[in-house]
């Protein structure tokens, strides 16, 4: 069967079946799986379904009642959604394979196969400067004139510039 979008890398993940809770008693309940909200389950209290945020708030594994439970209260859970989970590449663990060949840094592009075919030979860059930059102490920068600064633009340096 077809889809519209990105293909996925990894399988989807199955929503567990329900969640049996009978025998707890207070005010808590613990999940065996992460949600986001309320509406993530349906709460199940001797078959009578609770109201999410009325009965009941939940975030990551835990259930907070308004009302409370003994341990021969008949108790189960039904999940809807299951909370998702995000990761940060670590610094300086994405290389080149994983970028848009296409992808434009800074406005420029780059021009002429070396012969290798690993790299280009031209950086291709506007002429005219339309935001204020500063080149920082010990640092070198470089750009290929004839350069431009469009009105009310300043250039700050306190490492080197060489425009050629």
């Amino acid at each position: 069967m077809g889809y519209v979008g990105n293909k996925q890398n990894e399988g989807f993940s199955s929503i567990p079946a329900k969640q049996d809770l009978t025998g707890a008693s207070g005010t808590t309940l613990t999940l065996s799986h992460a949600v986001s909200s309320p509406e993530a389950i349906d709460l199940y209290i001797n078959n009578v379904r609770q109201e999410p945020t009325e009965a009941y708030s939940a975030a990551g594994t835990t259930v907070t009642l308004t009302g409370s439970v003994v341990a021969t209260d008949d108790i189960y859970v039904v999940y809807n959604s299951l909370a998702l989970q995000t990761s940060v590449p670590p610094d300086g663990s994405i290389t080149s394979a994983k970028l848009d060949p296409n992808l434009v840094l800074g406005g420029g592009s780059f021009l002429g196969d070396s012969g290798g075919g690993t790299a280009d030979i031209f950086r291709v860059h506007e002429a005219e400067l339309n935001t204020d930059v500063t080149v920082v102490a010990n640092t070198n920068a470089l750009c290929a004139g004839p350069l431009t600064l469009a009105t009310g633009v300043t250039v700050t340096v306190n490492g080197n510039l060489v425009i050629a």
